[in-house]
């Protein structure tokens, strides 16, 4: 039957995880499997990855065939390389100590170049931090020689609470000091306003003369 090593699907919505496992080609992708031979978690940076290297040597000599992710990922373990130098080793290149040497230095190598593109990486993102948000990236902090107790940290945070509590209720009685001696002037003013706006000059009366008053009819 054809076999092929390929990746089977765990976990939750929108969180996979994935097992590396050999199958038949004709099962469903999370069906039933022969063996499984590793991890691959890729919701990680980097990556997780677990795979037995010799257990994925041996399958692929017996006509598995892995994958384009599978292959991916076997080639980053050097499941790859290993399947070179055996065959080195079975043409009489060199022998198998030269070929585990050989892979030993690899091995090295790779771990190394990983290890330096994680620190690489860490530290772009603490200057995107710091250019952003004003971090300061921890790689540029001094170091601490003696870390203050549990609880002397505690109580550097409440005071820190409290300071902020009060600085920010001063500032809000202020400010509603403020506001409420503008509202007042304001209100006095357009009082004032009014009041000129109603007044007005009442007109004088003329004052009667004497004389004027209508006569009686004689008759």
């Amino acid at each position: 039957m054809p076999v092929k090593i390929r990746l089977q699907r765990r976990g939750r919505k929108k969180r996979p995880f994935y097992h590396i496992v050999v199958a038949d080609s004709r099962s469903p992708r999370d069906g039933r499997f022969i063996e499984k031979i590793g991890v691959y978690n890729p919701m990680t940076n980097p990556a997780t990855i677990d795979v037995d290297r010799q257990k994925a040597l041996d399958w692929m000599g017996n006509g598995a065939q892995p994958t384009h992710t599978v292959g991916a990922i076997l080639r980053y373990k050097g499941v790859m390389y290993m399947k070179h130098l055996q065959r080195g080793v079975a043409k009489g290149a060199f022998t198998q100590e030269e070929a585990d040497k050989k892979f030993a230095a690899w091995i090295e190598h790779k771990e190394t170049s990983v290890s330096k593109a994680i620190e690489k990486e860490a530290a772009s993102v603490e200057a995107l931090k710091k250019e952003r948000f004003g971090v300061v990236p921890e790689i540029f902090k001094e170091e601490v020689v003696e870390e203050a107790p549990a609880a002397e940290e505690a109580e550097a945070v409440v005071e820190t609470v409290e300071e902020a509590t009060e600085a920010v209720a001063e500032v809000t009685e202020e400010a509603t000091e403020v506001v409420a001696e503008t509202t007042e002037e304001a209100t006095e003013a357009v009082a004032e306003t009014t009041e000129e706006a109603t007044e007005e000059p009442k007109a004088e009366e003329p004052a009667a003369e004497e004389g004027d008053a209508p006569k009686a009819d004689a008759e």
